[in-house]
């Protein structure tokens, strides 16, 4: 489980367990040569494993529930947010009268509000993290409650997903309205199966797992790609959603290709390229990669995806490694600067903005739970003259939507008190693509 921090490192929690750890950069920009830190453990009482999850705004990171606890099935209420400036864990209550959150569905609106959803139940919530207070939110017409379903943020701030009780149902939330509605048949099946009939013991009484389904990625084009678990056939199938141009419109869906060799992605790991292809992880140990028509295999291997600023996808399973992905953006995807300083002093903060600081997407999805999305600036500053690279904690976005297209966003950076002195180069990265860089003078 790993988690990309708005200062350019990554953190990573150990095995399941209470334990976290940090990758650092080495100052040329190498995640490869890296530098590994101990962070602080959870609270007492609190190791789980798959459970909600985000960065939020402001730079910190909210992990919520999990389907385990301490190795047991247990579907915990307990939660609790990370502060990277005091290398701090806080308990965070629950949502008012929830006794279960499990490994629940999770997204970061467009405004900062974490929504969340009750695995057992349709119920959803939204955190607001400046007053850490949770609002119950409206689920009407939800179809099918929350279990195994993952929600993809789409650029007009309502969330899409699957169903997996009521496939090939799909739907839509829409915040402004406070409701669901319909958003079509997936076409094909993406859900498998439960492997476990009958009842999973927990505190509270009996889980009937209802399947699984695989990780959903928001493509530059504005179609979402939306990934199978196991089907009848083995193969699992693909399904690409073509939005309306109006809020409240069904949009539709097109077939996508079958998994090669039998494979699927149920309950598995998906990432944005640079490229505007999907990386997708395989049940089987093979990663795949989907072009907008064509799913092919890549290389064998498995393990959690996510962007890092370098343009490289980070791959953490049993050992941590880097996929180097070919091909580039299309300029028009990559963030501008507008407004930023000239000059900036070490240890002060400043602020910048421009157009697309967020991404055209998410860019890292799960068949459901893990949530860690990087749909977020990061400020990079290299030196001119030793091209030794320092990234500046970014904070406070004005937004956290996704293809915010020409709409002016910002956010805050604080410039490293060991950031090198001169001319340097300043750029907003979002997901792995960087903006046009900016001169400024560090002192």
């Amino acid at each position: 489980m790993t988690f990309l921090l708005t200062d350019g490192t990554v953190m990573f929690q150990g095995n399941a367990s209470a334990s976290w750890y940090k990758l650092t950069p080495d100052i040329n920009g190498s995640y490869l040569n890296g530098t590994w830190t101990k962070l602080a453990n959870l609270p007492t009482g609190y190791v789980p494993d798959a459970f909600a999850s985000s960065v939020l705004a402001d730079g910190r990171v909210l992990i919520e529930g999990g389907e385990y606890n301490n190795n047991n099935f247990v579907l915990t209420n307990k939660g609790a947010i990370y502060d990277p400036k005091t290398n701090t864990w806080t308990m965070v209550a629950p949502p008012t009268g929830w006794t279960t959150i499990g490994d629940s569905p999770s997204v970061v609106l467009p405004n900062g509000r974490f929504v969340l959803g009750n695995k057992l139940t349709k119920d959803m919530a939204a955190l607001d993290p400046t007053t850490m207070t949770w609002t119950a939110l409206p689920s009407t017409n939800k179809r099918d409650f929350d279990a195994e379903e993952g929600w993809t943020l789409m650029p007009n701030g309502t969330i899409l997903t699957f169903d997996v009780k009521s496939a090939p149902h799909a739907e839509r939330y829409l915040p402004t309205r406070s409701k669901w509605i319909s958003a079509g048949s997936t076409l094909v099946d993406l859900h498998s199966p439960t492997g476990i009939v009958g009842c999973i013991n927990y505190p509270g009484g009996c889980y009937y797992p209802p399947g699984e389904v695989g990780p959903a990625i928001l493509r530059p084009d504005g179609t979402v790609f939306a990934t199978g678990s196991n089907s009848s056939t083995g193969a699992g199938h693909t399904a690409i959603f073509h939005p309306g141009l109006k809020i409240g419109s069904v949009g539709k869906w097109t077939v996508g290709p079958d998994f090669p060799n039998g494979d699927n992605a149920g309950d598995s790991w998906a990432a944005l390229l640079p490229s505007g292809n999907v990386l997708v992880a395989g049940n089987f140990g093979r990663f795949y990669e989907f072009d907008g028509t064509n799913l092919t295999f890549t290389l064998s291997g498995y393990g959690a995806l996510m962007m890092l600023p370098s343009g490289q996808a980070l791959v953490s399973g049993n050992q941590v490694q880097l996929y180097n992905p070919t091909g580039t953006y299309l300029p028009a995807w990559a963030p501008t600067i507008s407004s930023s300083p000239g000059t900036i002093t070490r240890g002060t903060t400043y602020s910048i903005s421009g157009t697309q600081f967020n991404g055209l997407s998410q860019a890292a999805a799960f068949g459901d739970e893990f949530e860690t999305a990087t749909n977020y600036p990061l400020v990079r500053i290299t030196n001119n003259a030793t091209h030794h690279v320092f990234y500046a904690r970014t904070h406070d976005h004005s937004s956290m939507g996704v293809a915010t297209g020409t709409a002016i966003v910002s956010t805050n950076f604080d410039v490293p008190a060991g950031a090198e002195t001169g001319l340097s180069k300043l750029e907003v990265v979002a997901n792995g693509i960087p903006s046009a860089a900016v001169t400024v003078t560090v002192n």
